[in-house]
């Protein structure tokens, strides 16, 4: 929990707007950015939030009922689990990495859902911003049920600490490397084509 931003308005960025059915991510398949977004500033209001990996980005909990609207893509790993890995990019001048997602498997049921907000002045050091309100729905996290806390992506955080395009300035521990490494040993996205 955190105290209150001044002002509570949450609006869509565009990068959220690739989360939908077929993206390998986390989705509503009824509700609409604009309306994730409202239910975030309600959150915002309540003070359901925490402080996220930097100053100006905040981790919003929906209410916990909304998990149910939520697709979460992750399948946990095992032996018969197949792999699929590919070297894509995320956006156009960013520098493409190796994407590792799981080609069978049934996706974990949801136990919750996080909003990942970004502050106006964060998303301007990259031109990233994509309104003038103070905070902007980056991301949607669905965690399975039982997980606490969902680590970022390593790869990620490398673009982050390296200050790479597409990335916003971080440092993390060795902890943190440590965990969210560990975490994505056990856990990877279902590919698209097999995420209903």
């Amino acid at each position: 929990m955190g105290n209150i931003p001044s002002q509570k308005k949450v609006s869509v960025n565009d990068f959220v707007r690739r989360q939908i059915a077929g993206s390998g991510k986390t989705y509503s398949p009824l509700l609409s950015f604009e309306q994730i977004a409202a239910h975030a500033s309600e959150q915002l209001d309540k003070g359901d939030f925490k402080q996220g990996y930097r100053d100006g980005v905040i981790i919003v909990n929906a209410d916990p009922d909304y998990a149910v609207q939520f697709r979460c893509p992750f399948v946990e790993i095992n032996k018969d689990t197949k792999l699929k890995a590919e070297f894509v990019c995320r956006r156009e001048n960013e520098e493409p990495y190796i994407r590792v997602r799981a080609l069978n498997g049934n996706p974990l049921k949801a136990g919750k859902v996080e909003f990942i907000l970004y502050r106006h002045d964060v998303l301007v050091e990259n031109n990233e911003h994509s309104t003038d309100t103070k905070w902007e729905l980056i991301s949607i996290h669905a965690l399975p049920k039982g997980i606490e806390e969902l680590p970022m992506g390593p790869i990620t955080m490398m673009r982050n600490q390296l200050e790479l395009k597409g990335g916003t300035a971080a440092s993390y521990s060795s902890e943190e490397w440590a965990y969210a490494v560990k975490f994505w040993q056990k856990f990877a996205a279902l590919d698209s084509e097999n995420l209903k």
